[in-house]
């Protein structure tokens, strides 16, 4: 049996309040993809909280990760990645670097000193990124087939690929809003 989530629960009122032609089904699709997106970030914060990281800790040793080995961004880098600002990035670094996660490197400019994940911070984020994935694991199974799961995917690539043929390519980085 279907379980009734929060867009069925009000998308009949909600469509009666747009203006005409809106289509119940993409808005449907839209309401429950962003839906979805807010609960990715609760798996993503629950999994931090667990291993003593914030959110934006994790988004940080995260970007270091993908950076590839051994793991150097200069400040500026991580703040791209991560969408925020020079003073934000300072604080998380200073942050994690008290925290033993993150190590400064020797640069020529002391201003933009890269800064280098450290082994601690690699087993912290491994151990963070081990329980997100396990909970977004245990939540499919909970919710699709595998069958289910693999006729979903290919769909929801379509539509990204549409998305970024409009806008452009998405970013790879989990960036999650404050909060």
């Amino acid at each position: 049996m279907e379980q009734a989530d929060s867009v069925t629960a009000g998308l009949a009122a909600w469509i009666r309040a747009m203006p005409a032609g809106v289509d119940p089904e993409v808005e449907a699709a839209r309401q429950r993809i962003g839906r979805l997106s807010r609960q990715f970030e609760q798996v993503l914060r629950r999994a931090a909280a667990a291993h003593d990281l914030s959110l934006g800790d994790w988004q940080a040793l995260s970007a270091l990760h993908r950076s590839g080995a051994p793991g150097v961004l200069t400040p500026k880098e991580l703040g791209d990645h991560l969408g925020v600002t020079s003073g934000t990035v300072s604080v998380r670094i200073d942050r994690l670097a008290r925290a033993g996660l993150v190590e400064r490197v020797p640069a020529a400019d002391g201003r933009s000193r890269p800064v280098r994940l450290t082994a601690k911070g690699r087993r912290r984020w491994s151990a963070a990124t081990g329980k997100r994935t396990a909970d977004e694991r245990d939540l499919f199974a909970d919710a699709l087939t595998a069958d289910e799961l693999a006729v979903l995917n290919p769909l929801l690539g379509t539509l990204l690929a549409r998305f970024e043929a409009e806008f452009g390519a998405s970013s790879t980085m989990d960036v999650v809003r404050p909060g």
